[in-house]
């Protein structure tokens, strides 16, 4: 892992230990509960814990485009908590494995993992050295992540090793309206699923964009930005967010992308 891939995981560590739920002497009071917050905009069950953005009706959109078979193999990258690949896994009566590079992110993982009635294994890797087999994927799945590849190109293609020929994958994410738009981090002005995927190999590319997940994500920033976060570090960063978020509002465009990996 390079420098700045380790000093990424570490913040994502941090931030996924400042959301964990208050234990036993833990002086914690926060008045609102963030994961709650993301709950009621998206619109999803309490089971479901969300460390991204995709609603729920978003979450049967891309349960139909990963076309996902029953017993299959599904790889859910910068999986986060895992509450959307095992949503997805579970829906299709497959088997899941997660990865990650937060170590934090992972232990909560496994800890969500057995309250869902499926097969789930989650392991540390990175966006672009996942530590998979080849081939040994049915559907790939990357929700809100892959912003995140210090190698978007490598990213791309690690996508394209791990699936089987004529495996599915899909990704949700944000791009730049304006790619020149220096108000956006870089990470974002970067983004380009259908470049992306085309280059690493895949067919069948459709990108698509999704001004209703759009709508509920503002309702919820709106009412990120207007909370007072007091001292609880994990909705100091979420009102920070919902801050950023508007500011920058009409910048980017939500999208989600579909392809599939050669037959031969």
């Amino acid at each position: 892992m390079d420098e700045q891939t380790r000093a990424l995981a570490d913040y994502f560590d941090r931030w996924y230990a400042d959301l964990r739920a208050p234990g036993p002497g833990d002086l914690r009071t926060a008045a609102v509960d963030k994961d709650e917050v993301h709950r009621r905009h998206l619109g999803l069950p309490e089971r479901l814990p969300s460390n991204s953005l995709l609603t729920w009706d978003g979450v049967a959109e891309v349960h139909g485009l990963l076309r996902l078979p029953a017993g299959g193999h599904l790889v859910d990258l910068a999986c986060g908590r895992g509450g959307y690949g095992l949503e997805l896994a579970t829906r299709a009566a497959a088997r899941l494995t997660g990865v990650d590079f937060s170590d934090e992110a992972l232990r909560q993982a496994r800890e969500v993992a057995r309250g869902w009635a499926c097969e789930a294994t989650f392991a540390t890797g990175e966006l672009a050295a996942t530590g998979l087999p080849d081939a040994g994927a049915d559907a790939v799945v990357y929700i809100d992540a892959i912003q995140f590849a210090a190698d978007p190109a490598a990213a791309y293609a690690e996508l394209r090793r791990v699936l089987r020929p004529g495996g599915r994958v899909v990704l949700t994410c944000w791009e730049p309206v304006d790619r020149g738009d220096v108000l956006l981090p870089e990470r974002l002005r970067s983004v380009d699923l259908a470049g992306g995927l085309a280059r690493a190999g895949f067919e069948d590319v459709v990108v698509i964009e999704r001004p209703d997940w759009r709508r509920q994500e503002r309702g919820m920033w709106e009412e990120a930005a207007a909370l007072d976060p007091g001292d609880d570090p994990a909705l100091r960063s979420f009102h920070d967010e919902g801050v950023r978020s508007l500011e920058r509002w009409d910048a980017v465009r939500r999208v989600l992308a579909s392809a599939s990996a050669p037959r031969a």
